[in-house]
């Protein structure tokens, strides 16, 4: 018995050894594992209302560490576009994002008509969502109304939701349109607590770390603290002289002119930092903020912070292109890019991470500024043409307000009226193209179901077809002269400072330059459009592209050894 025993465990001591061995053996022989390479984070920043040739018309008196550094070590596609119209906030950070256009992500405008019913629609309005952070309105607004996904999005499903997402914006739509659906977070900013706000559709209640940035009254700091200019006033050769008509004023304030004495005209208005560079010095601030209390980038995986620099915005409506206020915001901005990264060096290791910085549209110079330089320009009363159209109609087919707005140049017809009296929409679409096209500020009146076949330059059906959503853009695309746009501020001079939207250059040609991890330098004056973007970035870390994408990757953008 004790012999059997014996020879039992001799037994499955051989097998346990050869089991043993063929593991030791299979393990030898299987190939080795790697970690796929992605960035630490990404970094996005979109700055609002920046025209390509900022980047170089400012170029001189740029910092090493922010724009100049950026055309130094990145990849610059000079020659980038927005591939659609209007243009506008909201439509170019979903198009940055999305790599789509208003036909397919259905965000067709800041504001838009819903043709079916003749309601007005904010961008990211949301009546569900609730406000967190503030006993304000500010915060009913969510991604809810964006039809596809964003990049961000396609990197939190590839990551099983793994990687953290985070959208910061003074504008709210800023923030919550690149940020996506599935983000974990987007903030923006509450003019009336002066601090920093999100909905129920991300969160029940504020990190504390937000709250302890809102504890700290940054707002008030920066106000108190005056704008007055980096440099003596004359040394700003690229702009106007200080004090001239071209130029909006605050309220309050005598003139348009610098030093800014914010610190007696704010009077309790928080939101008056948005029309100050100061806006993007406390953008970027809560940007550090998310990056260190968040710990983005240092969590073994790919985080996201998508920043959008809306201050810029607010300072070009109101001084226009050529103003000594609009190059000091610059000018500023490119000192605080500098400090943003210097610390994203510091905290994740300079080439761990990427950046790429845009612009959701361009700016006009201002209309009588050109004038008086003998450039054709001028403006469109699209409120005097709404008023005689709608007269027209009435006359014509007894209704009275068959167009309810010309809203991102476009007629938005009254279709709840249209349909209740009968009439035919073609009729009312042929009689306002006719009116519309003898205007002297117009240049083509299109029918948007038409555009594919209308009598104008390709490029221009294009930009139409690619904005045209059915179901949320009016339906005759109004084409206005170049340098021609609706009117913005006024003064005794005529009009002041400058606004977008239209299909030109100006508006249209943005920066487009990537930086960092997977990033090669140089530049490519090839066309692109800001649609190219997610789909670049989506290639730089093997993801899917977002899908409502018809971006293209730009290849020379990323090392071969990352593609």
């Amino acid at each position: 018995m004790k012999i059997k025993y014996l020879l039992f465990l001799l037994c499955v001591g051989v097998a346990v050894n050869t089991n043993a061995q063929s593991k030791k053996k299979a393990i030898a022989t299987a190939p080795a594992t790697t970690t796929l390479a992605r960035p630490k984070l990404v970094v996005g920043i979109v700055v609002d209302q920046m025209r390509w040739d900022y980047l170089y018309r400012f170029y001189d008196r740029y910092s090493a560490g922010g724009f100049k550094r950026m055309l130094n070590e990145g990849f610059s596609c000079e020659n980038a576009n927005i591939d659609y119209i209007p243009t506008v906030t909201a439509a170019g950070h979903t198009a940055i994002y999305t790599g789509s256009v208003p036909a397919i992500h259905g965000i067709a405008g800041n504001d838009f008509i819903i043709q079916a019913t003749g309601k007005t629609m904010y961008c990211t309005g949301d009546s569900i969502a609730q406000t967190v952070g503030s006993t304000s309105a500010a915060g009913k607004m969510s991604p809810r109304n964006l039809l596809v996904t964003t990049v961000t999005d396609e990197l939190r499903l590839a990551t099983n939701f793994r990687s953290k997402v985070i959208g910061i914006a003074l504008k709210d739509r800023g923030g919550i349109l690149p940020a996506g659906h599935s983000a974990n977070a987007a903030y923006w900013f509450d003019d009336k607590s002066g601090s920093w706000i999100t909905s129920t559709y991300y969160m029940q209640d504020l990190p504390q770390w937000v709250k302890d940035f809102n504890a700290k009254k940054l707002p008030e700091t920066y106000l108190k603290k005056d704008w007055s200019s980096l440099y003596p006033l004359n040394t700003y050769l690229q702009s106007t002289d200080d004090n001239n008509k071209y130029e909006g004023k605050f309220k309050g304030a005598d003139a348009p002119t610098m030093p800014v004495k914010t610190s007696l005209l704010y009077k309790g208005n928080l939101g008056m930092i948005r029309s100050t560079p100061y806006g993007n010095t406390l953008t970027l601030d809560l940007a550090t903020a998310a990056v260190n209390n968040e710990r983005l980038g240092v969590r073994g995986v790919t985080d996201f912070l998508a920043v959008s620099l809306s201050s810029t915005d607010y300072v070009g409506h109101q001084y226009g292109v050529n103003a000594i206020e609009t190059e000091d915001t610059y000018l500023r901005l490119d000192q605080d890019i500098n400090a943003f990264f210097l610390m994203l060096d510091a905290k994740l290791g300079k080439g761990n991470y990427t950046v790429f910085l845009t612009a959701d549209h361009g700016a006009a110079h201002n209309s009588t500024f050109l004038k008086d330089h003998n450039i054709p320009a001028g403006n469109w009363d699209d409120a005097a043409t709404l008023k005689n159209l709608n007269k027209l109609l009435a006359d014509k087919y007894n209704t009275d307000n068959l167009i309810i707005n010309l809203d991102n140049y476009q007629v938005n017809f009254n279709y709840a009226a249209i349909k209740k009296t009968k009439l035919d929409a073609e009729f009312l679409k042929d009689d306002c193209i006719k009116y519309l096209q003898k205007q002297p500020e117009i240049a083509f009146a299109i029918d948007m179901e038409k555009a594919a076949t209308a009598n104008i330059p390709e490029a221009l059906r294009t930009l139409i077809i690619n904005g045209y959503n059915i179901a949320n853009s009016g339906t005759i695309q109004v084409i206005l002269k170049p340098a021609y746009y609706t009117g913005h501020g006024s003064g005794d001079g005529g009009p002041t400072g400058t606004t977008h939207g239209t299909w030109n250059p100006y508006d249209t040609h943005v920066p487009m330059v990537f930086m960092g991890w997977g990033i090669n330098h140089g530049a490519t004056s090839k066309p692109t459009h800001i649609t190219d973007i997610a789909p670049t970035v989506a290639a730089l870390l093997h993801i899917q592209a977002p899908n409502g994408n018809i971006g293209q990757s730009v290849s020379e953008v990323l090392k071969a050894d990352n593609k």
